[in-house]
């Protein structure tokens, strides 16, 4: 009995001794890789197999061995949501004229919050504006559309306005406004990129700026001709030299190729399901000077559009996709949908586009944006931005209501700031403020700094 248990005590020790010389020899291989690789997580690998060695050489059953394993268990799956879902899901929200930038969806089964893009201060003030507007008895217009749209990322930072004949409509997502001179955007950037012109090139026209006869359209030069530079022609939107340029120089193919490369007759895919602009070329010769200058109420654009085009010109040549949702989260605090840039289309080259800033300032402090913007190189907070735009004025077919167009920007001289504004007001019998006077006042709100305590006291109503 004595002999039996030295014999099993000498077999334990000699087995205690194999293990351990094994242990040692695999730890020191371990160290070399680690030390050989410079790479400490091999050294910690090492020593993690080092400590589980021991059931390894106790032969446990396979089964039993990896039961001593703790079992991760699975994260459970990320929830995101797809643009085309956020679509329905915010398509019965109501942005326009909101005074606030979060807002809350239900749905049968879930519940989101919407942190959207749109800047309250400025939301307030058009927001005011607008009960204002429909109190009046004379100066009321019929409708009115205003969108602010940051250049940077393409978020829209302010909504706004009515439809007296639907109330329930968002006047800022359809395409049934005449475009009027807005349209010599397009033409002046396929002049400047096609034709090689520039803000000094000269150019002549006969009769009256604002008319459009067949016999302008003629090269005449005589007594009676007008020189005028092309910045000086897109300032005071003369429509006769448009007029040549689309149906002399430029032409079908290349007229409606730009029209095409800004985004006419196309959808974006964005968050909202907003009109575009629609753009159709005919036979006529004398059709083709009236799209070029936009002396005709076929071309139609939708004031979200009209943003996008200072996006084009603001982001050297290329558009953005406008969106309006930085973020969606669920009842639990999951984030499921994040916004971000995205770019459209490429129109025109950086140096056509920094051309083009150029004519829109000139329309500001020239032009026929002079009057609403009298003084601004005066003025506390309008002076330290570089402020351009394009006017346009039209009836409708029935001459029942005059829509009135501006389209432009603000942007810091020495910062990076800057916001696109499109504005279309349509006057009845009485001209009310006009367009170009809402965007002195929007960039006047956007760009004013707020005072240190209220913007505290702002973040503590929103906490």
């Amino acid at each position: 009995m004595y002999t039996h248990k030295k014999e099993n005590t000498w077999q334990v020790h000699q087995s205690a001794f194999i293990l351990k010389r094994q242990k040692k020899r695999l730890l020191q291989k371990y160290v070399r890789l680690a030390i050989m690789l410079s790479i400490p997580s091999l050294l910690i690998l090492g020593a993690w197999h080092f400590l589980d060695l021991e059931p390894l050489f106790k032969q446990e059953h396979p089964q039993t061995a990896s039961a001593s394993y703790p079992v991760k268990e699975q994260a459970p799956p990320k929830i995101t949501l797809s643009k085309t879902d956020l679509k329905g899901l915010i398509q019965e929200t109501v942005f326009l004229n909101a005074d606030r930038d979060v807002f809350f969806v239900d749905t049968p089964d879930k519940s989101y919050t919407l942190t959207t893009s749109l800047d309250t201060r400025l939301q307030k003030t058009l927001a005011a504006a607008m009960t204002r507007l429909k109190t009046l008895n004379r100066g009321k217009p019929q409708r009115i559309a205003i969108v602010a749209m940051d250049p940077s990322n393409g978020s829209l930072k302010a909504m706004a306005g009515f439809d007296l004949d639907n109330l329930d409509a968002n006047p800022c997502m359809v395409s049934d406004y005449p475009a009027a001179s807005i349209f010599k955007i397009i033409t002046a950037s396929a002049a400047i990129d096609s034709l090689g012109y520039t803000a000094q090139t000269p150019l002549y026209f006969n009769g009256n700026k604002y008319t459009l006869y067949k016999r302008q359209l003629a090269e005449t030069r005589n007594k009676y001709t007008s020189k005028i530079s092309f910045s000086r022609a897109f300032a005071e939107s003369i429509n006769p030299i448009f007029g040549k340029i689309g149906k002399n120089y430029l032409g079908r193919t290349r007229l409606s190729t730009y029209a095409h490369a800004f985004g006419f007759n196309q959808e974006p895919d964005s968050e909202l399901a907003f009109e575009s602009g629609r753009f159709s070329v005919t036979e006529s010769d004398y059709h083709l000077a009236e799209l070029g200058c936009g002396f005709n109420r076929d071309t139609m654009i939708s004031p979200i559009f009209g943003a996008m085009l200072v996006t084009t010109i603001l982001n050297s040549g290329t558009s953005l996709v406008p969106r309006i949702v930085n973020q969606v989260t669920t009842s639990n605090g999951q984030i499921i949908y994040k916004g971000k840039k995205e770019d459209y289309k490429t129109a025109i080259t950086p140096k056509t586009a920094t051309t083009m800033i150029r004519l829109m300032e000139k329309t500001v402090t020239r032009g026929t944006a002079k009057k609403s913007f009298r003084g601004f190189t005066r003025d506390k907070v309008l002076s330290k931005l570089v402020i351009g735009g394009k006017t346009g004025s039209l009836y409708n077919r029935k001459r029942t209501v005059k829509y009135d167009w501006f389209i432009g920007f603000g942007k810091e001289k020495t910062g990076e700031k800057a916001l696109a504004v499109a504005i279309v007001v349509g006057h009845k019998k009485y001209i009310g403020t006009r367009a170009s006077s809402y965007a002195r006042t929007i960039l006047k709100t956007y760009f004013k700094k707020i005072p240190v305590r209220t913007a505290q006291l702002d973040k503590a109503d929103k906490d």
